[in-house]
């Protein structure tokens, strides 16, 4: 079955670093365009950036810009989020994204989610 498995959150002081995996299964992973979106809460979700199948992040939120570097290794069918100079407005439940389309056919995966809290 189609998998996409998330690790690397939890809880960080302002200023700190965190790395998110997320490492897919069952499916062609390098075929897909992967995505990082977030969800602070009581808002709604958000883009963070698409990492094209060859890694070039496009679409990247002005907010995160020259803190977050994003990356992908079709190798080892695993998507990565690096942070740094993390601030308390990055709190939220993280979640990576897998699409393709393939003629008519639209495929539109999700990881479980992680959270990441940063403390302010």
């Amino acid at each position: 079955q189609v998998q996409l498995v998330q690790s690397g959150g939890g809880l960080v002081e302002r200023g700190g670093s965190l790395r998110l995996s997320c490492v897919g299964s069952g499916f062609t992973f390098s075929r897909y365009l992967m995505s990082w979106y977030r969800q602070p809460p009581g808002k709604e979700r958000e883009l963070v950036a698409h990492i094209s199948v060859a890694g070039g992040p496009m679409n990247v939120l002005d907010s995160v810009k020259g803190r977050f570097t994003f990356s992908r290794d079709n190798a080892k069918n695993t998507l990565y989020l690096q942070m740094s100079a993390l601030e308390p407005e990055d709190t939220a439940v993280y979640y990576c994204n897998a699409v393709h389309s393939d003629g008519p056919n639209a495929y539109d995966f999700w990881g479980q989610g992680t959270q990441v809290t940063v403390s302010s």
